[in-house]
């Protein structure tokens, strides 16, 4: 069963917060929130709806240059897979939210300019330790099972030929 996809433009409600797991990947999260403004056509003003909040989380080098780039406050537009999480709280009621798993983040530039700061392609493929072809657009790990003249360059890290 495939996760519905959404694209939400909202501002970060808290800084970043950034965590390896035990197998070495990098997942940072934040929260968004996102307030449509709706015109009252009785008085012809304008005025704020009802804030929705979204968990995001995102993984490997995405999740290092947002956790370098973003910060409470920040207008930005999240796209990903929508996900219903569910917990229970320490006094034992139960919860659920709305999660973002996003393999894309970006500021809202209708509020402001931004400067892209590219980083280096990655040289990974010498590496002993290297665990297979990444996607650069998302830094999932992809399993490789097709030889080295197949791999389209420029897309993936670890592409020899």
């Amino acid at each position: 069963m495939q996760e519905p996809h959404i694209t939400v433009t909202g501002n970060v409600g808290a800084e970043p917060r950034t965590r390896v797991l035990a197998g070495g990947a990098v997942v940072t999260d934040f929260r968004i929130a996102s307030t449509p403004r709706l015109l009252d056509k009785d008085t012809d003003a304008w005025k704020d709806g009802e804030t929705m909040w979204f968990g995001v989380s995102c993984w490997r080098a995405l999740a290092e240059n947002v956790a370098a780039s973003l910060h409470k406050g920040d207008r930005v537009v999240v796209s990903g897979r929508l996900k219903v999480s569910t917990w229970v709280t320490d006094k034992g009621e139960p919860r659920s939210g709305l999660e973002i798993i996003s393999p894309v983040v970006g500021f809202d530039l209708s509020r402001g300019t931004a400067v892209l700061h590219k980083n280096p392609p990655l040289t990974v493929a010498t590496d002993p330790g290297y665990p297979g072809l990444v996607d650069l657009d998302t830094g999932e790990v992809l399993e490789d099972d097709r030889d080295d003249d197949e791999v389209p360059l420029g897309g993936l890290v670890g592409a020899t030929g």
